[in-house]
């Protein structure tokens, strides 16, 4: 079995004590091969709230990758943010802010969606649509192809159409073209699985809640997302599920399991 666990949104300086300790917990228990950390790690891209999101994902005891939120930007310290937007991020999670990982099972792509001059809304430019095209397209015949972004690429309600990251209509259509199987996705804390049509080929948008904040939204608990591939996973196939934490803990527990066609899961 190989496991990615993507975490979002955790918006450390409005996190919940016991459910950073479960998250913890259920890190330990599933033993992920890569931990995904999509963006808003911090409510104000403060130093110590980027030092308590370090030492949090250090406990996780897994590989990292993770990208910068649109909280992750100093939003009141006006020239930090528009000579050094990224330094603080930097400091706390390295000077990357579109790692990759390959490896046999899993090639994962990172976006940094944000901008400085945008307060909330994100966007991805033509230059970033290629450099994952060419990164997909010669993806082994193995790996599952995914691309993590923060803001979202597809939602469920037109309400909040107007959180969908700019510029992604053409690049989920070059992606797809170039063989992207699952785009990871959070900004909105709205956990939810699509099937996107009307693309080259199978595309999910996997959409993650909060993780750890309680600046859960509708009423939905704090929760990850978990992407198994192998053992009693179809071939051919991956399962994505959500594991939901109530806010006083004490553990995440299965919530919502979705078996996705793949094109790379073969």
């Amino acid at each position: 079995m190989s496991v990615l666990l993507q975490v979002s949104d955790t918006h450390f300086g409005t996190e919940r004590a016991p459910v950073v300790e479960a998250l913890v917990a259920l890190a330990r228990q599933q033993r992920p091969d890569l931990v995904l950390l999509s963006g808003d790690i911090t409510q104000r891209a403060r130093r110590g709230q980027f030092h308590q999101a370090r030492a949090f994902v250090d406990r996780l005891g897994a590989p990292l990758l993770a990208i910068p939120g649109n909280h992750d930007i100093p939003l009141f310290d006006i020239g930090a943010r528009v000579l050094h937007p990224y330094a603080r991020y930097r400091a706390a999670f390295g000077d990357e802010l579109e790692p990759v990982h390959s490896s046999p099972d899993w090639l994962v792509l990172c976006v940094n969606t944000t901008r400085w001059y945008r307060h909330q809304n994100g966007a991805v430019s033509a230059r970033q649509v290629e450099r994952v095209a060419a990164r997909l397209a010669g993806a082994g015949p193995g790996q599952l192809r995914v691309v993590v972004v923060h803001h979202p690429v597809a939602v469920q309600r037109t309400e909040d159409e107007h959180d969908l990251l700019r510029g992604a209509p053409a690049a989920l259509q070059r992606w797809a073209a170039a063989g992207v199987d699952l785009v990871l996705g959070g900004h909105i804390h709205l956990p939810y699985v699509m099937a996107l049509r009307g693309l080259a080929q199978p595309v999910w948008a996997v959409q993650a809640g909060t993780a750890v904040s309680h600046r859960v939204r509708d009423g939905m608990p704090n929760s990850v997302n978990i992407v198994r591939r192998g053992e009693d996973v179809p071939a051919g196939c991956c399962r994505i599920e959500r594991w939901d934490c109530g806010p006083e803990g004490p553990a995440f527990t299965l919530a919502a399991s979705t078996v996705a066609e793949t094109s790379g899961s073969g």
